[in-house]
């Protein structure tokens, strides 16, 4: 019985030291099957970020890719000159829909064919003067398809080639026809009935201004003024004429007017082009007269890019030139371009392009290739006959060509070249654009104009990214840091309480908040108290000094009933004072040292211009909502420096201050760079701030008071009104994808730096 009784707290013992073993064993599995789901959790989670990131990287360069694809073309068909006995071709045309062409022969016709297989569709007769014959050819606005015939009696025929979509049955035919504008009775240009050996012309709605070289060497304008757009109808149409002589000109090679109609560029002596101001026919005046080929070349093709203000000049070297009017002190001269020289043999025709800077052109070895102007690139170069090329057509879309050879054999092609406009030199160099005075980095992508070619630079929208990070950071890094390290190292725990939550939660704000103050409020209060604004960086911190100083001379039991770490609520009321006094002074002091106007007084004596949402706006707006990121991250850097450190740097003699340079800010360091890091990344990723609070110029100026233009921004403005695929489409993803490479090599950067620095003071 009492043995029993003895073995009985033993069995007991031994029962719940197994129950307490299997309940152990129990928690461990839970806790070790946590810590799995834990991890494999915490792993999914870091992979599918990575694989995010690397699915946007691979979506944008997949629509980015296409515009570094290279043109192709390919050969449709060949077939001979459709009604050769018709006459030598003068002008070949292909029509929208890439269904009917048109060929222009010296004996008066205008014969339109089937594209694809050579098949006539419609012969036209010009009506001509009897007894007169074509000597010479022109034409003008290829969109508008205008042509004009000089004849051997010192008249013009002025037509246009139109086309009419019709259906039949559900089944598109495209109707040809020949248009008179002025009427089919011919225009006089020459009231001496001499031959007309060149001719040229330029029109719009207003006037159509024709220029004539007759056998007797002389050079005629004749001008025709009307209301009305060309519509037929040549009643009530103001006529003048002039004549104009230009020395030492053996003969003329080429005319051509400007779309302004004030300038004529008249081609001599098979090397030289004389720069004509036409403005005004009562008082012609010769501007320039230059040599445009090298010395051992001659003029073989002179005519206008789209647009008619530049000038393309081919030579029997197979060289190629493009020149347009530059504006300098002198006056306006004839500036040269660029050069494309991969032919080598004589141009025999250029055709440019209707809707874009591009061109191509051909030559007498049968070779043919397609440039681009504001690119300066030659897209394709390629043998297309075996024997040499004459006349050359290419469609209004750019996407099919028509070659004749002088064996009266056509070649249909097509071709694929979507971008053609692109290039390194046009995103990241300074390009020469027509009618600027110099090359330049500029983004403009839409225009009112019809003239209008598109800039894709992406320099300034860099140059503007890295402008807000700049002033944003200027602002923020100051006032977050050292407000970090007084929170995290002078602060009390109970005021740092209170302080730290609430400039985090500043984080949560919306930045479209931001933007939208910035811009309605802080820009137009900034302008209006320049002074006083800029006096704040001069008596804030005189007023914080004084206020100090005077703390120090107070009684030390008055100084006492302040807790140690709740100093510097008292500088609350000193900031307000202080920014009041500024702001209360600028007007004075606005009047006596800037006349009563900074902003005048910038512009005339700096040279500096005032944009009311400008840099400063931005870098204010930016810094504050930049400043809570580094704040945070760089307080938690400093509060987490160990205490056994602060307190052994104390023990051995060293001042606070001395511990916080030496100690505890080089042990804090890595988190310190990461958090400037972090708000750099945030700053530069910044859109609707920039987006409201500056006047989103893309314009390449560091100075402080005017505004810009981000990457994030413009991608944010101009995405949604831009066609889809189109190049201005792509290269908007082109800037989002270098934003994205920017932030991540920045970033990538940085965290190597970080972790060189946490070894480094690892040993602390």
């Amino acid at each position: 019985m009492s043995e029993s009784s003895t073995q009985t707290p033993a069995a007991s013992s031994s029962e719940a030291s197994a129950l307490a073993q299997a309940l152990t064993s129990k928690m461990n599995r839970a806790r070790a099957i946590k810590n799995k789901i834990t991890s494999v959790s915490m792993a999914v989670g870091g992979i599918s970020v990575i694989i995010a990131i690397v699915l946007i990287f691979f979506y944008l360069a997949y629509v980015v890719f296409p515009l570094f694809l290279a043109p192709e073309m390919e050969r449709t068909t060949q077939y001979p000159t459709p009604a050769v006995t018709e006459g030598k071709t003068l002008h070949l045309a292909i029509e929208e829909q890439n269904s009917i062409a048109v060929r222009f022969t010296d004996q008066a016709k205008a014969i339109f064919f089937n594209v694809n297989n050579g098949q006539v569709e419609e012969s036209v007769d010009v009506d001509l003067p009897q007894n007169s014959n074509i000597t010479s050819f022109t034409t003008s606005r290829l969109a508008k398809g205008f042509i004009a015939f000089g004849l051997s009696d010192g008249k013009m025929v002025f037509a246009q080639h139109k086309y009419r979509t019709t259906y039949f049955d559900d089944i598109k035919k495209v109707v040809p026809s020949l248009a008179f504008p002025l009427g089919e009775t011919p225009l006089v240009l020459d009231p001496n009935e001499h031959a007309l050996t060149h001719v040229g012309l330029m029109h719009d709605e207003e006037k159509a201004t024709f220029v004539a070289y007759t056998d007797d060497n002389r050079l005629l304008l004749n001008q025709l003024i009307f209301d009305d757009e060309l519509t037929g109808d040549a009643e009530d149409v103001t006529y003048e004429s002039t004549q104009i002589e230009i020395p030492n000109i053996q003969y003329v090679n080429y005319l051509l007017i400007d779309n302004s109609q004030s300038l004529l560029y008249v081609a001599h002596n098979n090397n030289e082009v004389s720069l004509i101001d036409i403005s005004d026919l009562d008082d012609v005046q010769v501007l320039e007269r230059k040599r445009v080929v090298a010395d051992d070349a001659a003029i073989s093709e002179f005519t206008f890019l789209t647009g008619e203000i530049s000038l393309l000049v081919g030579d029997n070297k197979g060289r190629i030139s493009q020149w347009f009017p530059v504006q300098k002190e002198t006056g306006l001269t004839l500036s040269r371009i660029r050069d494309f020289d991969s032919q080598h043999t004589t141009i025999t025709d250029i055709v440019t392009e209707q809707r874009r800077k591009g061109f191509a052109a051909i030559d007498d070895k049968g070779q043919l290739a397609f440039y681009h102007s504001t690119a300066h690139r030659t897209l394709l170069h390629d043998v297309v006959s075996n024997a040499p090329l004459n006349i050359l057509a290419v469609s209004p879309r750019a996407n099919t060509f028509i070659t004749e050879d002088n064996q009266q054999q056509m070649q249909l092609w097509h071709i694929e070249n979507e971008h053609p406009e692109m290039s390194w030199g046009v995103l990241w160099d300074q390009i020469w654009y027509e009618s600027y005075p110099e090359p330049s980095y500029t983004w403009q992508s839409s225009s009112a104009s019809n003239d209008f070619e598109p800039k894709f630079s992406l320099m300034p929208l860099a140059f503007g990214t890295l402008k807000a990070a700049f002033y944003a950071m200027l602002f923020a890094m100051p006032l977050a840091i050292m407000g970090a390290i007084y929170t995290a190292y002078f602060m009390s725990a109970k005021m740092r309480g209170y302080v730290k939550p609430t400039i985090e939660i500043m984080e949560a704000l919306p930045t479209v908040i931001l933007g939208f103050l910035a811009g309605l409020w802080l820009a137009p209060v900034i302008e209006s108290h320049l002074p006083g604004f800029f006096s704040m960086l001069l008596i804030l911190p005189a007023g914080v000094l004084l206020f100090a100083f005077l703390w120090q001379k107070l009684p030390e039991h008055v100084r006492h009933k302040i807790p140690d770490g709740w100093q510097a609520a008292l500088l609350i009321p000193v900031l307000l004072i202080t920014g009041w006094i500024a702001m209360s002074l600028s007007l004075p002091m606005e009047h006596f040292f800037f006349g009563g106007d900074m902003k005048i007084w910038l512009s005339e004596n700096l040279g500096m211009d005032y944009d009311q949402r400008n840099s400063l706006v931005v870098g204010i707006a930016m810094g504050v909502a930049v400043i809570p990121t580094i704040f945070s991250i760089t307080e938690d850097a400093i509060f987490s420096v160990p205490k056994n450190l602060t307190f052994g740097s104390l023990a051995l003699g060293a001042t606070p201050w001395q511990t916080l340079i030496y100690v505890v800010i080089l042990t804090a360091s890595p988190g310190i760079f990461s958090a400037v890091m972090i708000g750099m990344g945030r700053a530069v990723g910044e859109t609707m701030i920039v987006l409201m609070a500056t006047g989103n110029t893309p314009v390449m100026d560091f100075s402080i008071f005017q505004g810009m233009r981000t990457l994030a921004a413009n991608v944010a403005v101009e995405m949604p009104e831009s066609e889809v695929d189109s190049t201005h489409y792509r290269i908007l993803f082109l800037a989002a994808l270098v934003l994205f490479v920017f932030t991540f090599v920045f970033n990538t950067l940085a965290e190597i730096i970080r972790h060189r620095l946490r070894k480094k003071y690892s040993s602390l």
